[in-house]
């Protein structure tokens, strides 16, 4: 049997390595398994004895005997007395002369393409971007530095050991979450100004999903969506997905400009309205008052939902933030969406919906399809974190070092790109509307940043007709970091400028 089919299968196929810390005989056995998966090995063949697979592996033979007795326990071979060890899997068609044919060197490796046709999406092709760079700027997302590392340890622990939890995991369809739902209403009625109960929320795992619930709620294929004209690029592709039809309206100083919803729109035709009143993404500008009492009044007249994302409501600098729509809304025609806990981690910040309750009874079917099982020890922990008041004393704490961080990006722009470009001071949020006077390609700015040590990520960048300018993230920069940031970008723009003018 030295020469067999199965030998020399064998040599060719099994590898292992002894100096990690999987056993070789489970190392052996699981390569063995994936032969007989993709029929190299087939029901009834012999394998080699014990002592041949010592001899042939290079092994002591109790190790041999370990790897069948592991095929064994797995219901991949029958290892008869006297007779040897053969293999039980289906047999199939080809041989195993056939497939030496094969490239047999490519015998692990996954398929690359699938047997069956699927049904593709360019609405959802991923956004996300890879650099060596050193230096980023984001679109305004928080300083993970600022996440109390040691006070979360405690407080994760704590939730970790509640007797309730286990109880909680068995019988989920009891509880449902019902203390954080009830700690969560109570808390956004005071910071929103809300009157719900927890029969008007839900709570998603990110604002993404619970965007994509309530899109599958109200759009079919179609229906008129309306949103700035520029938008979140993460909205659009979601409403794209489930077969909207996008109307881009005119954004000024005001925000939305709701006079050219009445002129170019009729009653009944639009099906929802997207937008970030309390600061308009990309450009932080806010909805003025007078825009917001029209909108809802259209809303209404016209029969139109509102689905009002609020991304940065707990960052608020100067005054006291300007309440939701949604907590004036009297005919039921907002969808307020959230974020909780971005002063923690990303995992363990949580995304939630406020709606009238015969929406929020239907969002929470598509949610326990998509996340029967939540997470419970999140829950937990946030409840017992706005009981306890550290969720706003954390955000209290975070908004200080924000708007330092804020003033001095003001400074600096001030000090290198006043000739440059324009902005306004947002009096809240973590990004800045950075517009440039003369117009630049963009995407050749990014490359020469990134020759810089510097990325700014495609979906940062706001180049038509009309726009030449950038949503610069600031809350993840220290003030270090932020100087040397502005003078890489100072310096890819004058060479980019420089470049095209001599084109």
């Amino acid at each position: 049997m030295k020469d067999s089919p199965v030998n020399n299968l064998f040599q060719k196929l099994i590898n292992f390595n002894k100096s990690i810390a999987k056993p070789v005989y489970l190392q052996v056995a699981q390569q063995i398994i994936n032969a007989i998966q993709r029929s190299y090995l087939t029901k009834g063949m012999l394998l080699p004895g014990t002592r041949a697979l010592a001899s042939l592996l290079q092994v002591h033979r109790n190790t041999a005997v370990a790897i069948y007795n592991e095929l064994a326990a797995q219901g991949w071979v029958e290892i008869i007395p006297n007779k040897g060890t053969f293999v039980l899997a289906p047999e199939e068609k080809v041989s195993i002369e056939k497939k030496f044919t094969k490239e047999i060197n490519n015998a692990y490796s996954a398929a690359k393409i699938t047997g069956f046709p699927f049904q593709n999406s360019f609405h959802l092709a991923s956004t996300v971007q890879t650099t060596k760079a050193k230096y980023i700027i984001n679109d305004g997302k928080p300083d993970l530095r600022l996440h109390p590392v040691n006070e979360f340890t405690r407080w994760y622990s704590a939730a970790m050991k509640r007797k309730t939890l286990v109880h909680k995991w068995n019988r989920p369809n009891d509880f449902l979450a019902a203390n954080f739902k009830a700690q969560l209403s109570n808390y956004l009625n005071i910071t929103r100004g809300f009157h719900i109960t927890p029969n008007n929320l839900i709570s998603t795992r990110s604002s993404e999903m619970s965007l994509y619930i309530v899109s599958q709620l109200l759009i079919q294929k179609n229906d008129i969506v309306l949103v700035g004209n520029l938008s979140n690029y993460a909205a659009n592709m979601i409403f794209q997905q489930a077969g909207a039809i996008i109307k881009t309206i005119p954004v000024d100083d005001n925000g939305l400009e709701v006079d050219y919803i009445k002129k170019h729109f009729v009653k009944q035709r639009i099906r929802c309205l997207y937008i970030c009143a309390h600061r308009d993404y990309p450009t932080t500008v806010k909805l003025s008052n007078k825009r917001r009492l029209e909108l809802l009044q259209l809303a209404k007249e016209y029969q139109f939902a509102i689905i009002e994302d609020d991304y940065d409501y707990d960052f608020q600098f100067e005054t006291s933030a300007m309440l939701p729509m949604a907590s004036a809304d009297i005919n039921g025609v907002v969808i307020y969406l959230g974020k909780m806990g971005q002063s923690l981690f990303p995992s363990f910040q949580t995304g939630f919906v406020v709606a009238p309750e015969n929406l929020i009874l239907e969002a929470n079917n598509y949610l326990q399809l998509l996340d029967t099982q939540g997470d419970l020890i999140q829950e937990q922990m946030l409840s017992e974190l706005i009981n306890e008041g550290e969720i706003y004393r954390l955000m209290k704490k975070n908004i200080v070092v924000y708007k330092q961080r804020r003033n001095y990006l003001d400074k600096l722009l001030t000090q290198h790109f006043l000739t440059i470009a324009t902005w306004q001071i947002p009096s809240g949020g973590l990004a800045i509307w950075l517009q440039f006077n003369s117009t630049i390609s963009l995407i050749k700015l990014a490359e020469e940043a990134e020759k810089n040590d510097l990325f700014l990520p495609k979906t940062i960048l706001y180049q038509d007709k009309n726009n030449c300018a950038i949503r610069f993230g600031f809350g993840h920069l220290e003030e270090q970091e932020m100087q040397i940031v502005l003078i890489k970008l100072k310096e890819a723009y004058l060479k980019t400028a420089l470049k095209e003018l001599n084109t």
